[in-house]
C-alpha cells in the first residue's frame, strides 16, 4: 500500500511538473511566433496571453489581439481568442473565436458576429504544424461592411483533411445554409422578389493541390499556390433554381486555370436572367446567348435543364460555345 501511495505521489508530481514545463512552452511559443511576425514587420499586439487548464488541459487565451499583415494590407482585431488542447494530446487543438471580430482591408472594414466560431485542428507530428485534417463551424454569421452592405449565414460547415494519395492536397468540404445575399445584389439579381430572401444550399466537395505545404511557414512567407482542382461536386439551390458542377482544373505558375467543368443546371432561363441582371452576361448578347443555350438544352431532351461545359483555354472561358471573357486567376 505504501509503495502505491508513493507511486501515485510521484506520478502526480512528474505529471504536474509536465503541465507547469508545457503550459511555459506554450506561451513561449506564442509569445516568439508574436514578436517574429513583428520583426518581420507584422503589427502583432495583444493585451494579455495566459495558459490555465491545470492538470489536464493547455488552455491559452489572449485579449485584445491585434494582426496587421503589411504584405496583404489586412488587420485581424479580436477582444479574446482561445487555443485548447488537452495536454496529453497537444497536436490537437480547439481555437474559439469571439463572438465579434473586426476584418480590416484597404478598401473597408468588416465587423464579423457569430453565436458560435470556434475549429478543432489536428497537426502532423513535427515542428512545422502542418495541419493533417481541420473542421471549422459558424452559426447565425453576419458580415457588416463599412460600404453599408450586409451578409448573413445560418449555418455553415467547412472541414478539411490531408490527401493521403497525393502530394501538398488536401481534401475541402464546404457546407452553407440560410445563406443571406446583400440588399444590393438581391435588388440586382432578382428585381421582382421571385426568389427566396436566402440561398437554401451551398455545397462545394473538392481535393485542391498546392506547390508547398500549408504549415506555419506558409504564414511567415510567401503562400502556397493552387496548382490543380478537382471538382467533386458543387451545388447551388435557390428556390426552385439549381446548379451542380464537376470537373478539373490545373493551374499553372501565372494562377491561369485551364481544363474543363461539366455544369448542369435545373430552371436555366431564370439563371441566365439572373446573370444578365448581375452584369454576368452582357444585355447586348443575351438573347444570341438564351437561343444557343435553348439548342443545347433542347438536344438533352428536356428544354428546362441544360448540361453545358465551362471550358478554361489559353486564359479564357466558355460556357458551351458562348464565350465569357477571361478566365480567372487563381492566386
Amino acid at each position: 500500500m505504501r509503495k502505491l501511495l508513493a507511486f501515485a505521489i510521484v506520478a502526480a508530481a512528474l505529471w504536474g511538473g509536465y503541465w507547469f514545463v508545457g503550459s511555459a512552452a506554450v506561451e513561449r511559443g506564442l509569445v516568439a511566433w508574436l514578436d517574429a511576425r513583428r520583426a518581420d514587420g507584422w503589427v502583432a499586439e495583444y493585451d494579455s496571453l495566459n495558459t490555465a487548464g491545470f492538470p489536464n488541459r493547455f488552455d491559452t487565451t489572449i485579449t485584445g489581439l491585434t494582426l496587421s499583415d503589411p504584405a496583404l494590407d489586412v488587420t485581424w482585431k479580436a477582444p479574446l481568442f482561445q487555443i485548447l488542447a488537452l495536454s496529453y494530446r497537444p497536436n490537437h487543438i480547439i481555437v474559439a473565436l469571439p463572438h465579434t471580430q473586426t476584418l480590416e482591408t484597404r478598401f473597408q472594414r468588416v465587423d464579423i458576429a457569430s453565436t458560435q466560431m470556434r475549429g478543432s485542428v489536428v497537426f502532423r507530428p513535427g515542428t512545422a504544424l502542418a495541419p493533417d485534417r481541420a473542421t471549422i463551424v459558424m452559426d447565425d454569421l453576419t458580415l457588416d461592411g463599412s460600404g453599408g452592405w450586409s451578409v448573413g449565414l445560418a449555418e455553415g460547415r467547412l472541414a478539411t483533411r490531408r490527401t493521403v494519395a497525393l502530394d501538398n492536397a488536401h481534401d475541402v468540404a464546404f457546407t452553407a445554409l440560410g445563406l443571406a445575399p446583400t440588399a444590393a445584389m438581391l435588388a440586382t439579381l432578382d428585381p421582382d422578389a421571385r426568389l427566396p430572401k436566402t440561398v437554401d444550399t451551398l455545397k462545394i466537395d473538392t481535393t485542391v493541390t498546392f506547390d508547398a505545404p500549408w504549415d506555419r511557414f506558409a504564414l511567415e512567407g510567401d503562400r502556397p499556390q493552387i496548382t490543380a482542382v478537382t471538382l467533386k461536386l458543387a451545388q447551388a439551390t435557390w428556390g426552385a433554381l439549381d446548379l451542380r458542377a464537376t470537373g478539373q482544373l490545373t493551374v499553372d505558375s501565372l494562377g491561369v486555370p485551364s481544363g474543363r467543368i461539366t455544369v448542369t443546371i435545373t430552371n436555366w432561363r431564370d439563371i441566365l436572367g439572373l446573370a444578365v441582371a448581375g452584369g454576368l452576361v452582357p444585355a447586348d448578347i443575351a438573347r444570341t446567348v438564351e437561343r444557343g443555350l435553348s439548342l443545347m438544352a433542347g438536344m438533352s431532351g428536356d428544354p428546362t435543364t441544360l448540361e453545358a461545359p465551362l471550358s478554361f483555354q489559353n486564359g479564357f472561358v466558355s460556357f458551351g460555345p458562348v464565350p465569357l471573357g477571361p478566365a480567372p486567376r487563381l492566386r
